[in-house]
């Protein structure tokens, strides 16, 4: 399959069925950046109808996996495509569940930032959860800009900074920790802030998800749980 193009075919009306496919899963994925977006933006702000906004949208998340997965079945019936068609299709169907389960995190980050809004601001508003809401929404967008461009190689470097987003994670974590160990009125914030924490964590290894699933539609290869490390991607050179 070459980048940016999925292929010509005998069936125009085929070509036509699998650029419209690829197309509502852009338009899926630029809804759940969007709801993991203002979900950060409501929990930093404090804005309490923001909040509530990213919650009650949830359902249009999960009516278009339904929607596009539908679409996957139909075509898989009435097409029986084969090799890079069918990888395709399968890639598409593994990355609207990821893309839902995203948009599940953001709807977690959306209730826990409504309670916040609540609550006395910290002195800090936020800044840990700010930064690392920073780094995955970058890492969900290219994610996202790689499937839209079938572009393994970035899809593969995207893959590889999710250790980035770890490490601010276990930062949040220790730090956590260390307020409520020193004022245990802190205990309920610092609860919420780990919840929120956790969230955004699991919305970068769902972004990975996908990075992993470009790699499979381009080169056919299944590079889950072998691309952790600087040297093991230095193994995978052969697969671009």
């Amino acid at each position: 399959m070459d980048a940016n193009t999925l292929g010509p075919h005998i069936s125009r009306r085929f070509n036509e069925d699998l650029e419209k496919l690829r197309t509502h899963v852009l338009q899926m994925g630029g809804l759940v950046e969007q709801q993991m977006s203002d979900a950060v933006v409501a929990l930093v702000d404090g804005n309490g109808a923001l909040a509530d906004e990213v919650s009650r949208n949830d359902h249009r998340v999960n009516a278009m996996e339904v929607a596009i997965d539908e679409e996957c079945s139909r075509i898989l019936a009435t097409r029986a495509p084969a090799a890079s068609d069918l990888r395709l299709i399968v890639a598409i169907i593994k990355t609207i569940t990821d893309l839902e389960r995203i948009g599940d995190e953001a709807e977690k980050v959306g209730y826990i930032a409504a309670r916040l809004a609540l609550m006395e601001r910290p002195v800090g508003r936020y800044r840990e959860i700010k930064n690392l809401g920073r780094l995955v929404h970058q890492m969900l967008h290219s994610a996202l800009d790689a499937f839209a461009r079938l572009d393994a190689e970035a899809a593969l470097n995207i893959v590889q900074d999710d250790r980035i987003i770890d490490e601010e994670y276990d930062a949040i974590q220790r730090q956590c920790i260390t307020f409520m160990m020193e004022d245990p009125r802190t205990i309920t914030r610092s609860i919420e802030v780990l919840w929120v924490s956790r969230a955004l964590e699991r919305i970068g290894d769902h972004a990975k998800n996908i990075c992993e699933y470009v790699v499979f539609m381009v080169h056919g290869k299944d590079i889950r749980h072998t691309a952790q490390t600087d040297s093991k991607r230095n193994n995978l050179g052969t697969v671009l």
